[in-house]
């Protein structure tokens, strides 16, 4: 194969922000290498970026060098010179990251034409610089509570990729290889996917739709179906929370069937395991964003602040606001 009959070219470049998932950078960079491999030339080439072009730590302590700055990117205003597609590379406390450089810098090029990427959590530095407005998204599963709640305006889902117009985000971890793929695949052709999924190991590519987490038989251990069926109800409702007899109707049981399931598959009340739920997703928002403790209660079906910090404290051992205080201090040492 050579260039004349293969024209297609992509340049990237890879923002790396603190923290960033390193999985999620290697599963989406590693499959251009590939590609350009299986090709025999450079189809893909990529660059990677920090703020100030000085190594960036990964979540898992390695630190990786960059080619260039933000600044130098800048400049960069040739054809040949300027990316098809800047990729935000993030992970763990994206929710404190704020430099406006930063958020500058992904506007002017979008509205260049290049296309904007957002791994792991991605999509909530996507969503700060202001491009995330009426598009479909997806974040890792962990970040979505708080992100719905900061960004109300961005369509997020729990999929694996989402990718709407110019706009390519995914939930991170091997997600990030599907996405890669998924470009591959339209740059190319099915022959070229598979033969790169041959080079990984992996044996196909999920659709964007995949869910990210264990299903619930797998992760809780249920294998009753009327059980998670009244799970999945539990969690799709946690800001108004249903009563017991609207779920007894929803799955044709009576409440004590449901309350003998309960105490037979999970070890306790339907009714404490929906309280339990919903102090989960308040504790994420606790730690991902910086609603007002009332505003949480509120997102997670509470009628009031005092019944939320007293239910809290009960299965944590500690009040919401020392939640906050024990994660900033965390953060900061």
């Amino acid at each position: 194969m050579n260039v004349v009959n293969h024209p297609i070219r992509r340049s990237f470049v890879f923002f790396l922000v603190p923290d960033f998932t390193m999985i999620a950078f290697a599963t989406a960079l590693d499959p251009l290498r590939s590609a350009n491999r299986m090709l025999g030339y450079e189809a893909y080439r990529w660059r990677l970026a920090s703020i100030d072009g000085k190594p960036v730590r990964a979540s898992n302590g390695v630190e990786c060098a960059v080619d260039t700055s933000l600044e130098d990117e800048r400049k960069k205003m040739s054809g040949s010179e300027r990316p098809n597609m800047a990729v935000v590379c993030s992970g763990i406390n994206v929710e404190r990251y704020q430099n406006k450089s930063a958020f500058a810098w992904l506007r002017e090029e979008y509205n260049r034409g290049v296309a904007i990427g957002g791994l792991c959590t991605g999509a909530h530095i996507l969503a700060a610089a202001g491009l995330l407005s009426n598009k479909r998204c997806a974040i890792h599963w962990e970040n979505l509570p708080g992100f719905s709640e900061a960004f109300p305006k961005a369509n997020v889902f729990a999929d694996l990729f989402e990718i709407d117009q110019n706009i390519y985000t995914c939930a991170g971890g091997t997600a990030a290889l599907d996405m890669m793929l998924k470009l591959i695949g339209d740059d190319f052709d099915d022959n070229l996917v598979n033969r790169v999924c041959e080079q990984v190991l992996t044996d196909r590519v999920r659709s964007p739709t995949d869910r990210q987490r264990l299903p619930l038989r797998a992760r809780l251990g249920v294998q009753n179906s009327k059980v998670l069926t009244i799970i999945e109800l539990m969690e799709a409702n946690l800001s108004e929370p249903l009563s017991l007899i609207e779920i007894a109707d929803h799955v044709d049981l009576s409440r004590r069937q449901i309350e003998r399931l309960f105490r037979t598959e999970m070890g306790r009340s339907p009714a404490r395991y929906y309280l339990e739920i919903r102090l989960d997703r308040a504790r994420h928002l606790l730690i991902q964003s910086s609603m007002p403790v009332v505003e949480v209660a509120v997102a997670c079906g509470f009628v009031s602040a005092s019944h939320f910090s007293k239910c809290y404290r009960e299965l944590y051992a500690r009040s919401p606001q020392q939640e906050r205080v024990d994660r900033k201090q965390l953060l900061a040492a």
